[in-house]
């Protein structure tokens, strides 16, 4: 009987200015998975994070155009394994709980491992990026029927099957949101495991702004929203319209019943065009809905083509 083949591993390490964190971060996963291959994609840098990073013992690449989403573009075009592991340089995910974020792939055959963050210093997770993090969680879950508990965690796990099929469109922090949409879109087995989250190490600094980017998170969800819901969206907006006219006209009625004449003209105008509208609104959304359908499809069928976790007997 022919041994059991080995799973390929590859942590994937996005990074911008990381040098006083990414040798201790490369090392602390090393130690935890021995048998992966740690990836740092350094975009742009202007401090040591490359030669830091080769010195730690991880495979370095570059991505020169700026934006996490287009690192994980090219990780995820890039890089050939069975299983991926996903986080930050700043040593803030607790790299012990990657085995058991593996094993839950391949055991249980998941497509994704959320690792949901537990702060554990104040300095480690400013409140407002918690109230956040918790407004649009439920805001995704009332738009998609279903959410996670973390969507913004950049610590997860990946399949093959998922990497493969991720058109990915985001260009920046908003890329956790796209990859949890892409999961819940095409009904992906997907599990979580609770994480410590750490404080970052004297010398990182955090990239994130909490106006800048949660606008560009919201932004992300609603054009997400309209791209794969485009019935309840665009339906939406006719829906409104067509109340708005509705509300509008009623006086118009009453006069023409009462008198027979129909005095404000302009009024009566814009009642036909909102009613107009609202009408296009409503087929515009069923023929995307047409075109989504057909672009989910390509998406399944790209995710059907790569083998299911632990396919081929792996442990």
């Amino acid at each position: 009987m022919a041994a059991k083949q080995q799973p390929r591993i590859a942590v994937l390490l996005p990074c911008y200015n990381e040098e006083a964190a990414i040798a201790a971060t490369v090392e602390g996963f090393r130690r935890a998975l021995p048998e992966a291959t740690v990836y740092v994609y350094d975009n742009n840098s202007r401090d040591r994070t490359r030669e830091v990073a080769a010195a730690a013992g991880a495979v370095v690449r570059s991505e020169t155009q700026q934006g996490k989403g287009r690192v994980v573009r090219r990780m995820f075009a890039d890089v050939e394994a069975d299983v991926y592991i996903m986080a930050d340089g700043d040593l803030t995910y607790d790299p012990a709980a990657t085995p058991e974020m593996v094993d839950m792939v391949l055991t249980e055959e998941l497509d994704m491992v959320v690792g949901t963050r537990r702060h554990e210093a104040v300095e480690a997770y400013r409140g407002g990026h918690v109230l956040g993090n918790k407004l649009f969680t439920n805001l995704l879950a009332g738009l998609f029927g279903r959410s996670f508990t973390d969507i913004f965690s950049g610590y997860r796990a990946f399949s093959r099957r998922f990497v493969k099929s991720f058109p990915v469109l985001s260009e920046g922090f908003e890329i956790e949101t796209e990859i949890s949409v892409h999961a819940l879109e095409l009904r992906m087995p997907v599990g979580e495991i609770e994480t410590r989250y750490l404080a970052r190490p004297e010398g990182s600094h955090s990239k994130l702004s909490t106006f800048r980017d949660g606008w560009r998170i919201l932004k992300t969800i609603v054009t997400l929203y309209r791209i794969e819901r485009p019935v309840l969206f665009f339906g939406g907006i006719g829906l409104l319209l067509l109340l708005a006219a509705l509300f509008l006209a009623v006086p118009l009625v009453v006069t023409y019943a009462q008198t027979g004449l129909v005095p404000r003209f302009p009024t009566a105008i814009l009642v036909t065009g909102m009613t107009i509208v609202a009408v296009l609104c409503f087929f515009a959304g069923l023929i995307l809905d047409t075109v989504t359908r057909g672009r989910r499809e390509m998406r399944r069928l790209a995710y059907l083509s790569q083998p299911a976790p632990n396919a081929n007997g792996q442990v």
